[in-house]
């Protein structure tokens, strides 16, 4: 008996409905070159300041005869490590406001009848109410407010890394900057903050990573390779169908066409 060949994700039990052809993707250019970029960036900035950062709480080897050494280049490359990390972050904060349509900030916040269904469609497909998750053009609802959520504690991080980094210099202006937080909250709560963050950064990358992994075979859509690429493919009715609600999303007085 031949083997019956089925496009990847899908199985047998599949309603037939919920199945996306092959002949009926489209390549759709969703990702910015300074959205991929900042994410490169962020991520490889986030493995640095991992390694460098725990090795600064808990030296785990040491050069013989050179401890300071060591001790010091490792800081030093957190430090450099961190006004990357932190540029990225602002770059990235700046497309929220000149982006296309998928990196605005507009679609990190359910604010629309359409994100807000989406939101739903996808907590039924977590939750094991729906069979396949419903297909985005770009992030799904869910994981847009989960990003943002994360680019909350991002912010933290900075403003915890360089008032610590000020404590140390205390030069301006940092002092003008970031003094204001250790007047504020104890300086060794600050430093714990900025320590337990990192294994936030650990759960989240892990998950990131999954998710990922998971829509990409659920939905063939192309998701790990447009991280590079900037292209993902997109059944045309769900093109089609998102254009049309962000055009209604965006009528006259906020409000959707009737």
């Amino acid at each position: 008996m031949a083997a019956t060949i089925r496009p990847l994700g899908l199985s047998a039990e599949q309603p037939a409905e919920d199945r996306p052809k092959r002949d009926e993707l489209v390549r759709v250019y969703v990702w910015e070159l300074p959205v991929r970029a900042v994410h490169w960036l962020i991520f490889f900035s986030m493995i640095v300041l991992s390694v460098t950062g725990y090795y600064l709480h808990n030296p785990f080897f040491i050069v013989r005869g050179q401890a300071a050494f060591t001790l010091a280049t490792m800081r030093f490359i957190h430090e450099v490590t961190a006004f990357v990390f932190s540029m990225a972050f602002v770059v990235r904060i700046y497309w929220f406001f000149v982006g296309n349509v998928y990196a605005r900030w507009k679609a990190f916040v359910p604010v629309t009848r359409r994100q807000r269904r989406g939101l739903r469609e996808m907590l039924k497909y977590y939750l094991f109410l729906r069979w396949v998750a419903p297909q985005e053009v770009g992030h799904n609802p869910l994981a847009a407010g989960m990003y943002l959520l994360v680019y909350l504690l991002f912010l933290v991080q900075i403003l915890t890394g360089f008032a610590l980094y000020e404590w140390v210099l205390g030069t301006e202006p940092l002092r003008t900057m970031f003094g204001w937080l250790p007047r504020l909250i104890n300086i060794q709560y600050l430093r714990e903050t900025h320590y337990f963050l990192m294994f936030i950064s650990f759960a989240f990358t892990i998950h990131h990573v999954y998710s990922a992994l998971l829509v990409a075979i659920e939905e063939a859509n192309g998701l790990m390779g447009s991280i590079f690429s900037g292209h993902k493919f997109v059944p045309a009715k769900v093109v089609e169908q998102d254009a049309a609600e962000i055009e209604q999303d965006a009528a006259p007085n906020g409000e959707p066409a009737k």
